[in-house]
């Protein structure tokens, strides 16, 4: 009889442990964190009683958030005067929310100073700290979707268009069609429309095209971060109305790069939504400070 040709399951070592595979499954790692709201931690109120400044500071701005849900544009609340005690109390209340920003300092345009920007736990309430070109500082809290000084450093950033860019160097491929049509974005692009967005991770771009893009638009003086899942990373560039937004998951790893032709992507921004919460959360931390 001949030997059968394919071993019968009997002859194989059974249990746990006896097969082995030579290839796993390898999963996308889930994110791991998110930024939610966290109430701040406030002292008694009778340990308020010292602190007027700031409690007529933060009762200005639920007064510009109350302007603000009725459709107006309300006033910086301008912290210049007040005691370091006051100003800790306001730090302690306001906290760190999702979304921080800069605006870096241009050697070649001393007069346009720079700025920290932090969104506070209340979203769409803004603490700015702005240093102008002859040293002087700036400390303000603004109520918005964004802080004005970031679209306005944009702005000012924006010096050219894709069409001023170079001869491709050896390894770009897809990079030139890419910036003409980011070109004719911006031409058609109007204040109020939704962002044009051009998403290089579904493109066939290498690394040499992107790097390429990125020389074409350079890259200006604001850089946001904002924190979700993972962290979502701005900056704008040199020709108008144009910014990198790049999305990484909690690990690092870019899941999302793009570009957008938008006055400011709408990841930086506070919802009218947002806006209306942290009226009713500012509205209860001052009612209990008021007890």
């Amino acid at each position: 009889m001949k030997p059968f040709p394919i071993p019968v399951i009997a002859d194989l070592p059974l249990g746990i442990g006896s097969h082995t595979e030579d290839e796993t499954l390898d999963y996308i790692s889930m994110p791991q964190g998110m930024s939610t709201y966290r109430a701040p931690p406030l002292p008694e109120p009778e340990d308020l009683a010292g602190h007027q400044g700031a409690l007529v500071a933060l009762r200005a701005v639920l007064a510009a958030l109350d302007l603000r849900q009725a459709g107006g544009t309300p006033a910086p609340v301008l912290l210049a005067g007040l005691a370091p005690a006051d100003l800790t109390l306001i730090n302690q209340v306001l906290g760190e929310g999702e979304v921080s920003a800069q605006v870096l300092a241009d050697p070649a345009r001393p007069g346009l100073g720079h700025a920290r920007i932090q969104e506070s736990v209340f979203a769409g309430v803004w603490r700015v700290v702005e240093v102008s070109g002859d040293g002087r500082v700036f400390d303000r809290i603004e109520v918005g979707d964004a802080p004005a000084l970031l679209r306005e450093a944009a702005r000012a950033d924006a010096s050219g268009t894709a069409a001023d860019m170079l001869a491709a160097p050896p390894g770009v491929l897809n990079a030139q069609p890419i910036l003409v049509e980011l070109e004719d974005r911006r031409q058609t692009w109007r204040l109020g429309q939704p962002a044009q967005v051009v998403n290089l991770t579904l493109l066939p771009v290498g690394a040499e095209d992107i790097a390429f893009i990125d020389h074409v638009l350079g890259t200006g003086r604001v850089l946001i971060l904002s924190r979700g899942y993972g962290n979502c990373r701005i900056t704008n560039c040199r020709v108008a109305n144009t910014w990198r937004v790049v999305y990484y998951n909690s690990q690092d790893t870019v899941i999302l790069n793009s570009v957008e032709v938008v006055d400011l992507p709408e990841v930086a921004c506070a919802a009218r939504e947002d806006l209306e919460d942290s009226r009713e959360r500012l509205l209860e931390v001052l009612e209990w400070v008021a007890q």
